[in-house]
Protein backbone atom coordinates (compact mmCIF):
# COMPACT_ATOMS: atom_id res chain seq x y z
CA UNK A 1 0.00 0.00 0.00
CA UNK A 2 1.48 3.53 -0.80
CA UNK A 3 0.01 6.32 1.85
CA UNK A 4 0.89 10.08 0.34
CA UNK A 5 0.76 12.73 3.13
CA UNK A 6 1.74 16.32 2.68
CA UNK A 7 5.03 17.35 4.19
CA UNK A 8 5.68 21.25 6.10
CA UNK A 9 8.58 21.99 3.83
CA UNK A 10 8.93 25.49 2.17
CA UNK A 11 12.41 25.14 0.95
CA UNK A 12 11.99 26.56 -2.92
CA UNK A 13 8.41 26.53 -3.12
CA UNK A 14 7.11 29.42 -4.36
CA UNK A 15 4.09 30.89 -3.20
CA UNK A 16 1.14 33.43 -3.90
CA UNK A 17 -0.82 35.68 -0.85
CA UNK A 18 -4.17 37.07 -2.51
CA UNK A 19 -5.85 39.59 0.13
CA UNK A 20 -8.25 41.39 0.87
CA UNK A 21 -7.76 45.33 1.68
CA UNK A 22 -11.21 45.50 2.87
CA UNK A 23 -11.17 44.67 6.83
CA UNK A 24 -7.66 45.54 6.36
CA UNK A 25 -7.65 45.76 10.57
CA UNK A 26 -8.27 41.65 10.49
CA UNK A 27 -6.65 40.80 6.71
CA UNK A 28 -2.96 42.37 7.85
CA UNK A 29 -3.21 40.09 10.81
CA UNK A 30 -3.84 37.20 8.69
CA UNK A 31 -1.53 37.96 6.45
CA UNK A 32 1.48 38.78 8.89
CA UNK A 33 0.47 35.20 10.34
CA UNK A 34 0.59 33.56 6.92
CA UNK A 35 4.07 34.81 6.08
CA UNK A 36 5.37 34.34 9.45
CA UNK A 37 4.35 30.98 8.95
CA UNK A 38 5.71 30.29 5.16
CA UNK A 39 9.61 31.80 6.56
CA UNK A 40 9.81 29.56 9.72
CA UNK A 41 8.82 26.66 7.49
CA UNK A 42 11.59 27.53 4.80
CA UNK A 43 10.04 29.54 2.04
CA UNK A 44 12.09 32.16 1.52
CA UNK A 45 10.45 36.12 1.60
CA UNK A 46 11.98 36.25 -2.26
CA UNK A 47 9.95 32.96 -3.01
CA UNK A 48 6.53 34.64 -1.55
CA UNK A 49 4.25 37.26 -3.92
CA UNK A 50 1.66 39.15 -1.61
CA UNK A 51 -0.90 40.83 -3.89
CA UNK A 52 -3.70 43.15 -2.67
CA UNK A 53 -7.12 43.09 -4.10
CA UNK A 54 -10.05 45.56 -3.18
CA UNK A 55 -12.39 43.27 -1.45
CA UNK A 56 -13.16 39.53 -0.70
CA UNK A 57 -15.39 39.18 -3.56
CA UNK A 58 -12.08 40.43 -5.84
CA UNK A 59 -9.78 37.41 -4.55
CA UNK A 60 -10.73 34.54 -7.33
CA UNK A 61 -10.18 36.33 -10.23
CA UNK A 62 -6.59 37.66 -8.56
CA UNK A 63 -6.12 33.92 -7.46
CA UNK A 64 -6.97 32.75 -11.10
CA UNK A 65 -4.57 34.58 -12.96
CA UNK A 66 -1.61 34.01 -10.09
CA UNK A 67 -2.19 30.40 -10.51
CA UNK A 68 -1.66 30.39 -14.29
CA UNK A 69 2.00 31.35 -13.43
CA UNK A 70 4.45 28.56 -13.87
CA UNK A 71 6.74 30.24 -10.80
CA UNK A 72 3.76 29.63 -8.41
CA UNK A 73 3.19 26.13 -6.92
CA UNK A 74 0.58 27.08 -4.31
CA UNK A 75 -2.05 30.14 -3.55
CA UNK A 76 -3.18 31.38 0.21
CA UNK A 77 -6.40 33.75 0.07
CA UNK A 78 -6.90 36.12 2.49
CA UNK A 79 -10.05 38.13 3.64
CA UNK A 80 -12.33 38.66 5.98
CA UNK A 81 -16.13 38.85 5.24
CA UNK A 82 -18.45 40.11 8.16
CA UNK A 83 -22.03 39.71 8.60
CA UNK A 84 -23.98 43.60 8.38
CA UNK A 85 -27.29 44.56 8.33
CA UNK A 86 -28.00 43.47 4.83
CA UNK A 87 -27.97 40.24 2.55
CA UNK A 88 -24.58 40.81 0.93
CA UNK A 89 -22.34 38.98 3.13
CA UNK A 90 -24.53 35.62 1.94
CA UNK A 91 -23.40 36.60 -1.22
CA UNK A 92 -20.42 37.88 -0.89
CA UNK A 93 -19.35 34.46 1.15
CA UNK A 94 -21.26 31.97 -1.03
CA UNK A 95 -19.37 33.64 -4.45
CA UNK A 96 -16.03 33.97 -2.64
CA UNK A 97 -15.96 30.12 -1.65
CA UNK A 98 -16.89 28.98 -4.90
CA UNK A 99 -14.74 30.97 -6.66
CA UNK A 100 -11.55 29.95 -4.74
CA UNK A 101 -12.55 26.43 -5.16
CA UNK A 102 -13.40 26.82 -8.70
CA UNK A 103 -9.94 28.13 -9.22
CA UNK A 104 -7.54 25.49 -7.41
CA UNK A 105 -9.90 22.67 -9.17
CA UNK A 106 -9.25 24.36 -12.65
CA UNK A 107 -5.76 24.88 -11.95
CA UNK A 108 -4.33 21.83 -10.27
CA UNK A 109 -2.87 23.84 -7.94
CA UNK A 110 -3.10 24.30 -4.09
CA UNK A 111 -5.60 27.66 -3.42
CA UNK A 112 -5.96 27.61 0.12
CA UNK A 113 -9.53 29.00 1.45
CA UNK A 114 -8.33 31.58 4.43
CA UNK A 115 -11.36 34.09 4.24
CA UNK A 116 -12.71 34.13 7.79
CA UNK A 117 -16.44 34.54 7.20
CA UNK A 118 -17.75 35.85 9.96
CA UNK A 119 -21.08 37.23 12.37
CA UNK A 120 -19.51 39.62 14.20
CA UNK A 121 -16.14 41.59 14.66
CA UNK A 122 -15.34 40.38 17.46
CA UNK A 123 -14.99 36.85 15.91
CA UNK A 124 -12.54 37.88 12.96
CA UNK A 125 -10.25 39.08 15.43
CA UNK A 126 -10.43 36.26 17.53
CA UNK A 127 -9.42 34.15 14.04
CA UNK A 128 -6.93 36.85 13.77
CA UNK A 129 -4.54 35.88 15.71
CA UNK A 130 -6.26 35.79 19.48
CA UNK A 131 -8.30 32.91 20.92
CA UNK A 132 -8.81 31.03 18.26
CA UNK A 133 -5.36 31.05 16.55
CA UNK A 134 -4.26 32.50 12.94
CA UNK A 135 -6.25 31.14 10.64
CA UNK A 136 -3.55 33.21 8.28
CA UNK A 137 -1.01 30.70 9.50
CA UNK A 138 -3.60 28.14 9.26
CA UNK A 139 -3.61 28.56 5.46
CA UNK A 140 0.17 28.38 5.08
CA UNK A 141 -0.03 25.44 6.74
CA UNK A 142 -2.27 24.42 4.33
CA UNK A 143 -0.80 25.61 1.39
CA UNK A 144 2.54 23.80 2.35
CA UNK A 145 1.44 20.45 2.98
CA UNK A 146 -1.04 20.89 0.18
CA UNK A 147 1.43 21.81 -2.25
CA UNK A 148 3.94 19.36 -1.21
CA UNK A 149 1.58 16.34 -1.40
CA UNK A 150 0.27 17.08 -4.96
CA UNK A 151 4.29 17.12 -6.15
CA UNK A 152 4.06 13.81 -4.33
CA UNK A 153 1.34 12.26 -5.93
CA UNK A 154 2.30 14.08 -9.45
Amino acid sequence: MTVYEGMYDGKGLKIAIVVARFNEFITSKLLAGALDTLKRHGVSEEDIQVIWVPGAFEIPLAAQVISKKKEIDGVITLGAVIRGATTHYDYVCSEVSKGVANVGLASGMPVIFGVLTTETIEQAIERAGTKAGNKGSESAMGVLEMTNLIKAIG
